[in-house]
């Protein structure tokens, strides 16, 4: 708590050995509070915190061991790219052989050899951040943390640190803890994800779960675009509809798992509705329709499967899969 505000409510967890686990939510949801918890920045004022069966709740941080990634990479401008990357390892009382030995590793690993020599500001923002990576990982720490270390990165520079991250996270085996908002970036990531919301931790999950089978409508618009149908006597806008198992009152379908029509199809789930507009997005498109009802919906499809002459204002028919659908 702060103050009178709750930051985290009845949060239980278990993050296994060499899990990539991403706390993912809006902000405010409570997700870099818990990291902090984690990493013995933030005491809780309830509950307990243990690794490996040893309690660890009031430890400090620099007894804990853990490593960390923070936004702002947090290098020191003063020393190499070697010497940020040796740093703790002197601190340790490593040998000094130990120390050029684990560093040499270490920079291999991240793929910058040749750069070594180097200080951050002579370093692109991806180099400094993958600096960075190598000295929290450098000792070796049971655990690694990480406060959304892409956010100063470009969208293609994002991408390919993504692919950096999953791959050392493989060759490590360290667990990772991994604090963003982008929903694409936990996905992709992850073994399992965590979505808070208000404090409170909503599914953990791995990314297929989570998105295919959300545990509420929060997490379910949450992960990106969703189509959701109120339902009546299995019937959506007055068709009778073949349902998933499972209780609910609205039908959830995510709009790569509809697809259209120009007339109505002999078999399927399948609603009319009218076509609002199209969004041209190279190899997608994405199309907005409006039901009956008025109920809004959103269809992603590749553009070379859209039929010619496609409108505007056209009359079509959206269709999906009954086992495509999820209840809420």
């Amino acid at each position: 708590m702060f103050g009178r505000f709750t930051a985290l409510s009845d949060i239980s967890m278990t993050i296994g050995r060499g899990e990539f686990v991403t706390l993912l939510g809006p902000s405010g949801s409570g997700k870099t509070t818990f990291l902090m918890i984690l990493s013995g920045f933030e005491a809780p004022t309830s509950g307990r915190l243990t690794l490996d069966g040893r309690e660890m709740t009031e430890t400090p941080p620099e007894a804990r061991g853990f490593g960390m990634v923070f936004q702002g990479y947090a290098l020191f401008p003063h020393m190499t790219v070697e010497d940020n990357i040796a740093f703790p390892l002197k601190v340790q009382g490593r040998s000094s052989a130990d120390v050029n030995r684990r560093v040499k590793q270490m920079v291999e690993m991240v793929g910058l050899g040749g750069h070594g020599h180097k200080r951050p500001a002579g370093l692109s923002g991806g180099q400094q951040q993958r600096v960075a990576l190598a000295r929290a990982l450098a000792y070796e720490p049971p655990v690694l943390l990480l406060d959304e270390p892409f956010s100063a990165l470009d969208k293609n520079l994002r991408g390919q640190m993504q692919d950096e991250m999953r791959r050392i996270h493989q060759e490590t085996g360290t667990t990772f803890v991994f604090v963003t908002h982008d929903q694409e970036e936990a996905l992709a990531l992850s073994s399992r994800i965590a979505i808070f919301e208000k404090g409170t931790l909503q599914q953990l999950a791995p990314p297929r779960e989570v998105y295919e089978r959300p545990a509420n409508r929060f997490v379910a618009e949450f992960l990106g675009d969703v189509n959701i149908l109120p339902v009546k006597d299995s019937r959506i806008e007055g068709r009778a509809i073949r349902l998933p198992e499972g209780q609910g009152a609205h039908l959830a379908i995510r709009p790569e798992y509809m697809g259209l029509a120009l007339s109505e199809p002999a078999e399927g789930n399948a609603l009319p509705a009218r076509l609002t507009d199209l969004t041209y997005l190279g190899a997608g498109t994405r199309l907005s329709l409006t039901t009956g009802s008025g109920a809004a919906l959103v269809l992603h499809m590749p553009t070379m499967r859209l039929p010619e002459g496609l409108a505007p204002g056209a009359g079509v028919w959206t269709t999906w899969e009954p086992s495509r659908g999820f209840l809420l």
